[in-house]
């Protein structure tokens, strides 16, 4: 079991959410405009209640729309000014490395040094034919990106020779901040390869898990802080990355949880190649070992804490949201994670 990392990086408790289409108080789905809109007071209730960060994933779907995450949050780095930004996840696979690089430093500008990223190679693979992309580069898409994403975040002019994209000279890359380069992370969902990655090119280590045991993933935090060592790297933090959900009681919060996420599951089944959730399964993720974070303040905190613990990592971002639940069980959620959630984490490490 390895301690968490917290003489080095501070503890970070953040939520990501997937943008789902979330519904109204009758069951009826919301449009794709009200449920951006409903996120952005989601994260600006976030930094409220003491969330340390919020991020939004990359996904191009009806029941996920969105599509351009960046850009909502822009509009809740304007209306907030503590809380931490980013992605979860780009897929920096099928877009261009220095259009991210230049979004994301756009906002840090607007928030004030606030911007992270978190790269992936897309595990959902929707965005490939959306834009032109090839699935059999799938690998050598990803590696040149990142290794250009990573020169870009070196600061001043760029060269850099692929054959995914066109060439740069001795190119400047705008805009300039004064904050510096924003945290970078790969997303890393159980690819030893990937974890090699994100040392090699200095991005911090975030694991996404978001099935079976979280104790299977504890030789990859090893592995990367291995692999630091190695290219004579300084140490980096790790993250995890986890679905969940949180209401008054653990009763409560499971039935509120199951019957979406058993639909959500159903509809990625076929593509993604996930079993379909059983209640017995279910039971088991939702337990101390498995991976899904559901039930009350209580029981979400204590798995947060002896899961990190046993990684071997400084930062959680619980995954909230599953297309199906209201906004109102989405900002009770958000509520019971900054207010009760985050200090008990926080007070079970400080005395463990």
């Amino acid at each position: 079991m390895s301690r968490p990392l917290f003489d080095k990086f501070p503890l970070v408790l953040g939520l990501d959410t997937f943008g789902d289409v979330t519904d109204d108080e009758h069951g009826r789905p919301l449009s794709h405009a009200q449920t951006v809109r409903n996120l952005v007071e989601q994260g600006v209730l976030a930094e409220q209640v003491g969330v340390d960060f919020f991020g939004i994933g990359e996904h191009h779907t009806h029941d996920f729309p969105l599509s351009a995450g960046d850009v909502v949050l822009s509009a809740i780095a304007a209306r907030t000014n503590r809380i931490h930004l980013g992605s979860a996840v780009t897929v920096l696979s099928s877009d261009d490395p220095v259009r991210v690089f230049q979004r994301y430093s756009t906002l840090n500008a607007v928030s004030g040094g606030r911007a992270e990223v978190i790269l992936g190679r897309g595990s959902s693979i929707d965005s490939f034919p959306l834009f032109g992309y090839d699935l059999a580069d799938y690998e050598e898409l990803f590696e040149e990106k990142a290794q250009l994403f990573a020169e870009l975040l070196k600061g001043g002019p760029v060269t850099w020779k692929g054959n995914t994209r066109a060439p740069l000279h001795d190119q400047d890359v705008v805009p300039h901040t004064e904050f510096g380069p924003f945290p970078t992370w790969i997303g890393v969902g159980g690819s030893p390869q990937s974890v090699i990655r994100a040392a090699r090119y200095g991005f911090s280590l975030m694991l996404a898990i978001i099935g079976g045991s979280p104790a299977r993933f504890a030789p990859f935090s090893r592995l990367y802080r291995q692999a630091l060592e190695r290219l004579g790297r300084e140490a980096l933090p790790v993250g995890v990355h986890s679905p969940g959900h949180v209401a008054a009681t653990d009763e409560q919060a499971r039935q509120e949880f199951w019957p979406h996420y058993l639909e959500v599951i159903r509809r990625v089944a076929k593509t993604r190649g996930f079993a379909i959730p059983t209640k017995d399964s279910f039971a088991f993720e939702v337990g101390p070992h498995g991976a899904l974070y559901v039930g009350s303040p209580e029981t979400v905190a204590r798995k947060i804490a002896a899961n990190l613990t046993t990684l071997g990592a400084s930062r959680f971002e619980l995954k909230y949201g599953m297309g199906g639940l209201s906004h109102g069980a989405l900002m009770t959620n958000i509520e019971l994670y900054g207010t009760q959630v985050i200090p008990r984490v926080r007070e079970l490490l400080a005395s463990g």
